[in-house]
């Protein structure tokens, strides 16, 4: 047979099966024909076979199939889950913060005598109160003689007898000879007076500040003589204030201070102090640096510390030593002045303890320090990403505090949780806490921290399926 014939016949068998109509149905079946690539006709293949390789055809074309499904799936469900799915929160490296720390102050105590000081106004920093209302004190704790000091006792005792308001001028009082004798009394004693003549009227209030500003003698007797009736009286009820006041120190067995045996201790003379600024006429004339009164005209205080370094009263006294128990409204920055209330006893002279009073108050002005708690700009961490994208954690403003003295400062951060922000952006805060002051600082980012790209998110799957 020719080479031609057998592919005609192959051509027609194939035509056959495609029809279906050739079946391998015994050994003695016509043989399967099949072309070489050459041309040649191949030796001939049992229907069994035929079969075989159709089934192992059907399997490859399957086997493709679920290849192209498979690459269909990923091109169709990975790749937009990939470049939709949340990225993990950006993580922060807070930096230490190192507390700012103010001087500690370094008060100035007299180093002569007995001294003590008291500040109100500023309990809202810790350490001003000190203990029992004192702030400090050097020297002792001894009763010593308080000169003219005495004399603020003798007319806060007056005044709780005959009390009088701010602007009271009070009942006329009217000095007999035995009054006017009181000049010569204290004449050859060679205390402080005042002229008064037998049958002068004097109101209460200016006779109060004959005793107060320019320290009369025979007005502090005559007006606690008027008040009380005799001396004796007027000795039973100082007593009873001074022990209805707490102020077991102190001692007065004349209304003058001429007496080396009045006597009182820096921590009653504070208190004492304290009670006479409270009262507002008393504080007006201990203030005053000058006062006119009715039969005597001018007179000057002689306190002459009034009006420097913010000094408002209160009294001086000498006798062997110089005396003075001071106030003062001191500026510290706060909206109103601090009051400072001191006292020397025993100070060698006026000078010297007008220096040692001023030396005190600026040593207690001087520790109240604005403290520098942060600046703008200041860093206090990063943000970082998986995608290297980062941003400086900053303070948004800056920030001081005032505090007294080494108060401490303590400090706490928070910071929120980000993804992605622009620069500027608020991601928490500094607050501080310097003594009882509490300050709160905004913290931004510096630097803007963006989403990861879309080469990211398909070449890193496990940061965006992470099942934690």
């Amino acid at each position: 047979m020719s080479i031609d014939d057998r592919r005609d016949e192959f051509a027609e068998f194939s035509a056959m099966l495609a029809r279906g109509e050739a079946q391998a149905t015994s050994r003695g079946s016509r043989p399967t024909l099949e072309v070489e690539p050459d041309g040649r006709i191949a030796p001939p293949m049992d229907a069994a076979a035929v079969a075989r390789a159709r089934r192992r055809r059907t399997r490859a074309g399957i086997a493709t199939v679920v290849v192209v499904l498979m690459i269909l799936a990923v091109v169709g469900t990975y790749i937009p889950l990939a470049l939709s799915a949340p990225v993990d929160a950006a993580t922060v490296h807070l930096q230490p913060v190192t507390a700012p720390k103010a001087t500690a102050v370094a008060l100035s105590l007299p180093q002569v005598g007995e001294s003590a000081v008291s500040v109100a106004g500023a309990e809202d920093f810790e350490g001003t109160t000190g203990t029992n209302g004192i702030l400090a004190s050097s020297g002792g704790t001894a009763a010593l003689p308080m000169a003219s000091i005495s004399k603020l006792i003798t007319a806060l005792v007056i005044l709780d007898a005959k009390p009088l308001g701010e602007k009271d001028a009070g009942p006329n009082i009217t000095f007999s000879k035995a009054d006017h004798d009181l000049y010569d009394k204290y004449y050859v004693m060679d205390a402080s007076i005042e002229p008064m003549s037998t049958g002068s009227v004097m109101s209460e209030r200016d006779a109060l500040a004959t005793i107060l500003v320019a320290s009369a003698c025979n007005y502090a007797e005559a007006m606690s003589t008027w008040a009380f009736g005799s001396q004796a009286n007027f000795l039973s009820a100082t007593r009873k204030w001074l022990s209805a006041h707490g102020m077991a120190d102190t001692k007065l067995v004349e209304p003058t201070g001429v007496d080396a045996r009045n006597v009182s201790t820096p921590t009653d003379l504070i208190a004492i102090g304290k009670l006479a600024m409270a009262n507002p006429l008393v504080a007006t004339i201990v203030g005053s640096q000058s006062a006119s009164v009715a039969n005597i005209g001018q007179i000057s205080n002689t306190n002459d510390l009034l009006g420097i370094d913010g000094v408002n009263g209160i009294k001086t006294g000498t006798l062997d030593s110089s005396d003075l128990l001071f106030s003062a409204r001191v500026d510290v920055g706060i909206p109103e002045p601090i009051t400072v209330v001191g006292v020397v006893l025993g100070g060698d002279s006026r000078q010297s303890v007008n220096d040692a009073a001023r030396a005190l108050i600026a040593s207690i002005q001087s520790g109240f320090q604005q403290i520098r708690l942060v600046g703008e700009g200041d860093v206090f961490g990063t943000y970082t990403t998986p995608w290297n994208d980062d941003a400086t954690i900053v303070a948004g403003e800056h920030a001081s505090a005032l505090a007294w003295s080494n108060a401490a400062v303590t400090s706490t951060r928070t910071t929120r949780k980000v993804t992605t922000a622009k620069t500027g952006t608020k991601v928490g805060s500094v607050t501080f806490v310097a003594g009882k002051a509490t300050v709160t600082v905004p913290l931004v980012l510096k630097g803007s921290i963006t989403a990861p790209d879309a080469w990211w998110r398909l070449t890193h799957p496990a940061h965006l399926f992470d099942p934690r």
